[in-house]
């Protein structure tokens, strides 16, 4: 049984969490990160992307690497400067670690990585399946780079999982904060025509499928990181709202607005991502969450 992980990004908020759960079931955890870490529960080795500078010692010892590496993608407006960093950030990274692992010995024998639904991009109402192509969009090609990079690992004859992960619904940090926040302040209302298919997943149920990416040997290739019941815009803005006891009055925040606003970065509000479930459930994976309003009462306790 796999004992060692070592994550990239794992400082990051599913970072935390999923190095909780796999501390939990005695599992050595290890992190790569830009510095020295805070967590002493695990050992933090200190890397540099852009300087290509990796402490070589990171992967001694260790059977499998969890790459969830990479800036946030809704953090800041897409500048050309913006979008080189968000590849970068995913693609250097896992060629970092590569690149160490062909000069140096190690026993890693398993890659599971994160990747996004950002891979099928705007689709409306069809519904995307991991067989389903990608788009000519930034946020498809920047996946498809992420990907393509992590694939590198087969070269290598180690099993390689991939998860192109939904809106994952945490009031700690991610979407929900971003979508709760205006309608605490009962300026909340849908975006756009608000019909726009979101692909949700409760973050309990993302660790739990990183643990499963995990143990199970004879998992391997791509998978859709979402709940099997993927709501509206305006659906999850009524949801949100209703478990926080609020009203929506506002009207629906215009499209053309939050073009002007974000620029090309509206594609990720304003898009629609239909996604199939199918594949990880026929893996033999069981969700904790199918249901929005369920994930939202465990959420916000209400």
């Amino acid at each position: 049984m796999t004992r060692s992980i070592l994550l990239t990004g794992g400082s990051g908020l599913l970072g935390r969490h999923l190095t909780t759960a796999l501390l939990a079931k005695g599992y050595t955890v290890s992190h790569l990160s830009r510095k020295a870490g805070n967590d002493a529960r695990v050992k933090t080795f200190v890397w540099d992307i852009n300087k290509g500078i990796i402490d070589e010692r990171c992967i001694d010892g260790v059977d499998t690497i969890v790459h969830l590496a990479g800036s946030g993608i809704a953090e800041k407006r897409w500048t050309e400067a913006r979008k080189k960093d968000l590849i970068d950030s995913r693609v250097k990274s896992i060629e970092l670690v590569y690149d160490l692992m062909k000069r140096r010995q190690h026993q890693v024998t398993s890659v599971i990585s994160a990747s996004g639904i950002g891979y099928y991009s705007n689709r409306g109402d069809e519904l995307m399946f991991e067989t389903s192509t990608p788009t000519h969009d930034f946020i498809s090609q920047c996946c498809v780079l992420w990907e393509d990079a992590v694939n590198e690992s087969e070269k290598l004859g180690i099993r390689t999982v991939k998860f192109r992960t939904g809106v994952v619904l945490d009031k700690n940090g991610g979407a929900l904060p971003t979508l709760a926040k205006p309608i605490k302040l009962f300026v909340g209302s849908p975006i756009g025509s608000g019909k726009q298919w979101v692909p949700w997943i409760h973050w309990l149920d993302v660790v739990d499928m990183y643990l499963l990416g995990i143990e199970n040997k004879d998992l391997s290739g791509v998978y859709n990181m979402v709940a099997p019941s993927p709501v509206t815009n305006k659906q999850l803005t009524q949801a949100v709202a209703k478990h926080l006891h609020k009203p929506l009055w506002a009207p629906n925040v215009p499209g053309f607005l939050l073009k002007l606003l974000l620029g090309e970065m509206s594609s990720i509000v304003l898009g629609s991502t239909k996604v199939s479930a199918q594949k990880i459930e026929d893996a033999g994976f069981k969700f904790k969450y199918t249901d929005l309003d369920a994930a939202l009462t465990n959420i916000y306790g209400s």
